[in-house]
């Protein structure tokens, strides 16, 4: 196979198509720069300078340099030196190498792969008989290097480790590397029982054959459609990689998104002043080429190309058009939608089309399509088409990759990944079995056996809960801390689900992503199944869905749906009315709402999730303040629900206290809050740094108070003694009074 100790020397070819032209330029002025300083030291160096160099994220940076030939890597090099060798010899000899024009051989590639010993470099046999020498030396382009080999009687024998070095030459690195493996094949090393006794790589060249796309763009403007290449590069949709990024604008945001993808892509502003659009456009060739790129992709950019451009990159360069070509060719932005609209177009969408001397003119590649609908403006026609734009370059730049068969893996979905998840959430999912299900995962679906976990199911009452975690995924992901982010899934559910009165059962979740991280994900079941244990259901079963199309890397998204229980007798609320106690349970914190206006608050105020949190010193950071989970009530809530203790409950989410409440009460009953606990420091920091008002803070946050009860007079106490013993503190909230307007009054400030 190709792993193990066998894998080093055993290959090699040139030229290396990852170094582009400005990369050559660099390893040369490195060697040259290495050989300069050895003479003004006075040991001035004659003969070959074998030189090793890595490619880094920051440019070649050099392993090593040997006083010889490599090998194999001089079986490569040497069929494509055009200039005498022996020329070069001498020259080096009589210090006149300056002299000599040393060339090599253009539009050729060679690939060398080497013949060892079975066990090399361990230990391995000697003396095998060499056969096919003869017809692999006949193959058109090969030659076959002796290395360990001697001869016994006109015999070939092996002598040692590495025997034999096969080069093929061809027109293409494909077409060298072919020629050296037909020759390879004809070889064997027999041994004295006819045993077939010779090693060789299979992979030599490999990831240079399957080499990506490499694609410079020019640009003048934001770039937009160049986002959804950069996620297609990132993610593996595209074979390609882009090299360059180019502008006439000193200050635009292309050239932003450019430099973003680190020091190895090339981002320049070239400027046009004193030049013909000729010499400024060979300016931009000039970059493009030094960066080896070789399609190019016109990304809003606002200048008429010369012919020597479009020659030189005939075939090799598109631009994106917002019509579908060839109607409407020639016009701009909003003055192509409205063309379309002033002539009652039914349809209308982009064309990315090959660049030729005529505008627009150049053969179509790919073309989306969108309705033009009655009252459209070109404004909503160019919302419309915008964003298809970076879709259609991510197609037609697919199209130039082309690979002839696409399975599931290559469009951004492993399924194998998808079964390792599964196999490493199964324990965490077990301990969450309950009478009812057995919370085993694999299955088409969860069952769930209602009489097994008590209920009668003829006065039975199923009460289905879903819900997300909303924005504060984003920080879950800023921060790479994935592990809470579960239990507020659960808890937002099951939370709705025991305001009726109802004992949580089983969940289900829905996991969605760009790409499957597999522990990424598995954290995230484990606090699923942790929120789960919490609230007293069975987590039997859920989804997991990998979709490179509609997620960007790094990208997830969560859904939980969560089924319940109550009897039909027993469902809330009920007989809730004027004289009732509201009693206030506390929240852990932010809980799952209101984390589009704290991210907006804290780019605001400057700081990040890994700064000291403001309001908390106990916290690490604020992400970890933030990241606290929701507070699950199941536990507590439960023992008073079976108890008919309560009239009625409201889970105070999105909306807060002033619009989830009144969710619970009847017409004519008002909530007067006259013992609304002072903001907790984590919302006292949320309005000073947002201004809001009370009424807004109550609007938006829970504000501290997660869970209200609605409790008749009589069983306040017996309510706070059951409480108590789950470790619940209750606030005397307020009490309900009749009345008629707005259902929630509060008597008393935040403050």
């Amino acid at each position: 196979n190709d792993e193990g100790l066998n894998t080093g020397g055993m290959g090699a070819y040139a030229p290396a198509p990852c170094v582009t032209p400005d990369l050559q330029k660099e390893i040369e002025a490195m060697c040259i720069k290495t050989v300069q300083k050895m003479a003004e030291r006075g040991t001035p160096y004659v003969g070959v300078l074998y030189a090793g160099m890595m490619l880094t994220p920051n440019g070649p940076s050099v392993l090593e340099f040997n006083c010889r030939f490599g090998d194999p890597e001089t079986q490569v090099v040497l069929p494509l030196l055009e200039t005498d060798l022996y020329e070069v010899f001498c020259a080096c000899c009589d210090g006149t190498l300056e002299e000599v024009d040393v060339r090599f051989k253009e539009n050729t590639s060679a690939a060398t792969v080497v013949c060892a010993a079975l066990g090399y470099p361990e230990k391995y046999p000697k003396g095998m008989e060499i056969t096919g020498l003869t017809e692999a030396n006949a193959i058109s382009g090969v030659k076959v290097y002796h290395a360990g080999t001697y001869l016994d009687n006109e015999i070939s024998r092996c002598s040692g480790g590495r025997v034999l070095a096969v080069t093929g030459v061809g027109p293409s690195l494909k077409d060298g590397l072919s020629a050296s493996y037909n020759a390879v094949r004809k070889l064997a090393f027999v041994g004295s029982n006819g045993d077939g006794l010779m090693h060789y790589r299979t992979d030599i060249a490999k990831g240079a054959i399957n080499k990506k796309l490499r694609i410079g763009v020019l640009g003048s403007t934001r770039g937009t459609a160049l986002i959804p290449v950069i996620e297609a590069c990132a993610n593996g949709t595209l074979n390609a990689e882009i090299v360059a990024v180019v502008s006439n604008k000193s200050k635009t945001q292309i050239l932003d998104k450019g430099k973003a993808l680190g020091v190895t892509v090339t981002t320049k502003f070239v400027s046009s002043k004193g030049l013909s659009r000729e010499q400024y456009d060979a300016e931009c060739t000039s970059v493009l080429v030094g960066a080896g790129a070789e399609y190019i992709l016109l990304i809003g950019y606002m200048r008429i190309l010369s012919g020597s451009f479009c020659d030189f990159w005939s075939g090799r360069c598109i631009n994106v058009h917002p019509s579908l070509l060839p109607k409407h060719a020639g016009g701009m932005d909003l003055a192509v939608h409205q063309a379309v609209i002033d002539a009652g177009e039914t349809e209308s969408g982009c064309t990315i089309h090959e660049v030729t001397e005529e505008v627009d003119g150049g053969p179509i590649v790919i073309q989306k399509v969108v309705k033009v609908e009655s009252g459209e403006t070109a404004e909503s026609l160019k919302a419309k088409i915008q964003p298809l734009e970076g879709k259609a370059f991510v197609d037609a730049i697919g199209k130039v990759c082309g690979k002839e068969v696409i399975s599931y893996a290559d469009a951004g979905v492993d399924i194998e990944a998808g079964n390792e998840l599964v196999e490493i959430i199964k324990p965490a999912c077990k301990d969450t079995r309950r009478p009812g299900c057995d919370a085993d995962l694999g299955g088409f679906g969860g069952l769930f056996d209602l009489a097994a976990a008590g209920y009668d199911s003829a006065n039975t009452v199923l009460i289905g809960a879903t819900d997300g975690v909303g924005t504060k995924l984003r920080i879950a992901q800023a921060t790479n801390n994935h592990k809470y982010v579960g239990i507020d899934l659960v808890a937002m559910c099951v939370n709705d689900l025991i305001v009726a009165g109802g004992e949580p059962l089983f969940f289900l979740d829905y996991y969605a992503t760009g790409r499957l991280a597999v522990e990424e994900a598995a954290s995230v079941v484990r606090g699923i199944a942790e929120g789960c244990k919490q609230a007293g259901c069975g987590l039997i079963g859920g989804e997991t869905a990998e979709m490179p199309s509609m997620y960007a890397p790094g990208d997830y998204d969560l859904a939980g749906f969560s089924v319940g229980a109550v009897d039909r007798n027993s469902i809330l609320p009920s007989n809730v009315g004027a004289g009732d106690v509201l009693l206030g349970l506390t929240s852990s914190g932010i809980h799952s709402n209101g984390f589009s206006l704290v991210r907006k608050l804290l780019e605001k105020e400057g700081v990040g999730y890994e700064s000291p949190c403001p309001w908390d010193s106990s916290a690490a950071t604020i992400g970890d303040s933030l990241l606290t989970p929701t507070k699950i009530y199941v536990k507590s809530c439960l023992p008073l629900i079976k108890n008919k203790l309560l009239n009625g409950m409201a889970h105070i989410t999105g909306g807060g206290l002033l619009e989830n409440l009144p969710r619970v009460l009847p017409k004519g009953v008002v909530a007067e809050i006259t013992g609304h606990p002072a903001l907790p420091a984590v919302f006292k920091w949320m309005q000073e740094t947002s201004g809001l008002d009370d009424k807004e803070m109550l609007k938006t946050f829970n504000c501290g108070i997660g869970m209200v009860l609605v409790v008749k007079s009589d069983k306040v106490e017996e309510a706070k003694t059951l409480l108590q013993t789950v470790g619940e503190t209750a606030f005397d909230l307020g009490v309900l009074v009749s009345g008629e307007g707005a259902q929630v009054v509060m008597k008393r400030c935040l403050s």
